[in-house]
């Protein structure tokens, strides 16, 4: 029967070992402890196969149990593996110190758990008939010397039987490296006949180095007469392919205890280290580029500080952030969007030395280590060739696009002396670069620090808005010409930053969309004017329509067929009195996929109007292709009206388009009387602007809503509120 220790003070982990370790034998016995202590007094009349323990443990470590477990002669060559995490590296060496076998890394890997253990568990059976032999080899030796010499010969040969059905290199040498048997395995690694080699020594068959480094582990078990921990090592066969082998070394005892020989038991673990090492890989990789990811990056900036306090030449970092990634992500999708991150890879990695590092921090940052600068104009030769090799076209899957690129510099030790100095300092000098116009690079000075973290600041700030209640909207009434009655309003997002007052969108809505956050933000305007709208039907105000912006983001990234139902479902809201507004870009980008989504919204009953019309394309065709229900004529245009002949003669023919396909009217930004006197002449149905009120919030449009009820009517010559 093979019996495990599992030493964990987690009861999930040693439920998890437990059923990992019965897959590994028909006949096992687990035993599992808490302590470490309880797991050493268990062992004191008992014996076990493998022992797997966590490192860190109350009262005793991993380390600690090892070592008192090592010291005692019944169990010092029980295989022990410790368990621990990546960033445990001290902890893992003292465990190896103290004698253990091997380590799992933790959240540990049951394919590599399965694998470790088995072969241990292989080695320890081997070891076991061996030494059993060996002993049996003792008892026999206290026979009589012709006795003895006959029993040698037979045992001798019957070893080697059973130790040629092992899958490993087995052999026995003496003091001064002469074999005294090897086994059929070795032999053929060798590419020797076992009769030959065993009248060789290590210097023979193997090179150099591995012969006197077994020289030299054999002599310690020789001075101690104790087994030594399996180790690692790489060894070349006859046709010159390397291997990598868990090596254990016992000592080999005549009758009277002397030690005579070094029994040494080689598996073949090569398999297990090629998939420790694509674990590795893909820890320190990114997936998409395969080029280092941010925690490699820090590593090799901590060795490449270290050989800088040695005396070694000074390095520079680049922090690159891609300037018009996320607009060609969201235009074209995210398959198109990564296979112009690989190509961006791929140019980076063709401008920079050998030794030098390409790294994908992640989403369109990438950062490169220069190393050896001899000052700052190697950095500004790389940067200048990066930019310039980021502002040439792209091809990917048969489409052109320009991307360009910010460049945020720091030099080593001038510019930070730790990894996080240097990596906060390039981001603060790449936003000063996007702040210079975009396509360029800037150096990291003590100077530009306020400013700088001023822009980390807001994204950091608007990114936490949501979940503060910082954001707020207020609406602006939409008035029917002829009657001066309030028919609608559009809602429009404020964002009440904590000391800065009310901040319009103009100042954040680009930020929002270059960080993504504009989806969250959106959703959220939506939810919350759904809601509103229904609340003042609620608090019994008339019904009016209710006008919510679109963001081109959010059309082309999110479900909005989907994202409104559930706006609907959640206020109870009637479509009908919900409108959505937008741009002409939305409706021409991806036009086929647009007319889809749009009339599955007219087939609920919600209102759609196109925004700012007159400043895109404001054809014909396209209007006449989507179900909409309004245009909305931009302020610019209004605010030319009698003063500017063009302005008037665009207004004019978007009235008679709107009156040509039966779509309704509103003019934005009407600001005096004579403006709105003329477009009621013309036909147009409503307007919204500050003649009639500015954005106020929910609570003073209400009182507006209450207003006009009482009076039946407001005049439309009087501003309803200041």
């Amino acid at each position: 029967m093979v019996t495990i220790l599992i030493i964990d003070d987690s009861m999930t982990n040693r439920k998890i070992y437990s059923r990992l370790a019965a897959s590994l034998h028909a006949d096992i016995r687990i035993m599992c402890f808490d302590r470490s202590t309880t797991a050493l007094d268990w062992l004191e009349e008992n014996s076990a196969d493998l022992i797997i323990t966590d490192f860190k443990m109350p009262q005793m470590d991993g380390a600690t149990f090892t070592r008192r477990l090592r010291e005692r002669p019944s169990d010092g060559d029980i295989p022990v593996i410790v368990v621990t995490a990546y960033s445990d590296h001290v902890f893992r060496m003292e465990a190896l110190e103290a004698g253990a076998t091997d380590f799992l890394l933790t959240p540990v890997d049951h394919y590599e758990f399965v694998a470790r253990a088995r072969n241990l568990l292989k080695l320890r059976t081997q070891q076991r008939i061996i030494q059993q032999r060996a002993e049996s080899l003792q008892d026999e030796l206290k026979l009589t010397r012709q006795a003895h010499d006959a029993l040698a010969r037979d045992s001798h040969e019957a070893l080697a039987e059973i130790i040629d059905t092992v899958p490993a290199l087995i052999s026995a040498t003496a003091r001064d490296g002469s074999f005294l048997f090897i086994n059929e395995g070795l032999a053929s690694f060798v590419g020797v006949a076992r009769d030959d080699a065993e009248r060789r020594d290590l210097v023979v068959l193997f090179d150099a180095g591995h012969a006197q480094t077994s020289l030299t582990l054999n002599a310690i078990v020789f001075e101690t007469g104790a087994a030594l921990p399996a180790r690692e090592e790489t060894l070349v066969n006859h046709a010159g392919q390397s291997r990598t082998f868990l090596t254990a070394r016992t000592p080999l005892r005549r009758a009277g205890q002397e030690v005579v020989g070094v029994l040494t038991t080689s598996l073949d673990i090569t398999e297990r280290k090629a998939a420790e090492e694509r674990l590795s890989h893909l820890a320190h990789h990114d997936t998409l580029t395969d080029l280092p990811n941010r925690a490699l990056l820090r590593s090799r900036l901590r060795q490449a500080m270290a050989r800088g306090r040695r005396g070694d030449r000074a390095f520079a970092l680049h922090f690159i952030d891609l300037d018009r990634f996320k607009a060609i992500n969201d235009a074209l999708g995210h398959y198109f969007g990564d296979q112009v991150l690989v190509a961006v890879g791929e140019r980076l990695s063709g401008l920079v030395e050998p030794g030098d590092t390409v790294a994908r921090l992640g989403g369109d940052e990438f950062a490169i280590l220069q190393s050896g600068v001899a000052g700052p104009q190697d950095a500004e030769a790389l940067a200048d060739r990066i930019i310039a090799e980021m502002g040439k076209p792209l091809l990917c899957d048969g489409q052109e696009v320009t991307i360009g690129a910010s460049i945020g510099v720091t030099i080593h030790p001038r510019d930070g002396t730790d990894e996080d100095d240097l990596l906060r300092n390039a981001d603060l000098a790449m936003y000063r670069a996007k702040a210079a116009g975009r396509d360029t690079w800037c150096f990291f000075a003590e100077g530009m620090s306020p400013g700088a973290r001023d822009a980390m600041k807001t994204e950091a700030d608007l990114r936490s808005s949501v979940a503060r209640g910082e954001l707020l909207l207020h609406y602006q009434p939409q008035v029917e010409l002829a009657t001066g009655r309030i028919v609608g309003a559009e809602a429009l997002l404020r964002w009440a930053r904590r000391g800065h007052g009310l901040v319009a969108p103009g100042n954040f809505i680009a930020l929002a969309e270059e960080t993504g956050l504009i989806l969250v933000i959106s959703e959220w305007v939506l939810r919350e004017s759904c809601r509103q709208a229904a609340e003042w039907l609620r608090e019994g105000l008339p019904p009016i329509r209710l006008g919510v912006n679109l963001s081109p983001v959010q059309f082309r990234r999110q479900d909005v067929y989907d994202l409104v139902v559930r706006a609907l479902a959640e206020s109870g809201l009637a479509p009908e009195l919900l409108e959505l507004e937008l741009t002409e870009n939305i409706l021409m980008e991806n036009a086929d996929e647009a007319v889809e989504a749009l009339q599955r919204l007219r087939s609920i009953g919600v209102c759609l109007s196109v925004d700012d019309f007159g400043t895109g394309y404001s054809s014909l065709s396209y209007v006449k292709r989507f179900p909409l229900n309004r245009l909305k004529i931009d302020q610019s245009f209004v605010r030319g009206l009698g003063s500017d002949v063009s302005d008037t003669a665009i207004v004019q023919t978007i009235l008679e388009l709107g009156h040509l396909l039966q779509l309704g009217v509103i003019a934005e930004g009407i600001e005096s009387e004579a403006q709105m006197a003329w477009l009621r002449q013309e036909g147009c149905e409503e307007g919204q602007g500050f003649y009639f009120s500015r954005p106020v919030p929910a609570a003073e449009f209400a009182d507006l809503l209450r207003r006009q009820a009482a009076s039946r009517a407001l005049p439309f010559a009087a501003p309803l509120a200041g």
